[in-house]
């Protein structure tokens, strides 16, 4: 397994050390501004969903867990509940940080 792993990162390796030899040359720079657009646009989005998917796992297992929680405690609840909000709150704000992030990455320069 180990020889499997070394073998894909040495491909990725040189897959990227490629990248600089299939870099456009000075004649297509009109055609590279629309190309870096279209690509920081798709970054942007994928970087985006990425960070809301996960959040949204996050956020599932938060609630889960306080549920599970309160049922073993129910004495506790109101303090289980007040901490899961607490925690809902804090990363659904980590999530329009990722969008604040996405709206940067995608304004033209």
């Amino acid at each position: 397994m180990t020889k499997l792993k070394y073998v894909v990162f040495a491909t990725l390796a040189i897959a990227m050390m490629a990248v600089a030899a299939m870099a456009q040359g000075g004649a297509g720079a009109a055609d590279n501004e629309s190309t870096v657009s279209a690509a920081r646009a798709l970054a942007g989005g994928i970087g985006f969903g990425i960070a809301a998917g996960l959040a949204a796992i996050g956020q599932g297992l938060v609630g889960s867990r306080a549920a599970e929680g309160a049922a073993r405690n129910p004495g506790a609840a109101g303090q289980v509940q007040t901490l899961m909000i607490i925690a809902l709150a804090l990363i659904e704000s980590l999530v329009l940080f990722a969008l604040l992030i996405a709206f940067v990455v995608v304004k033209p320069s």
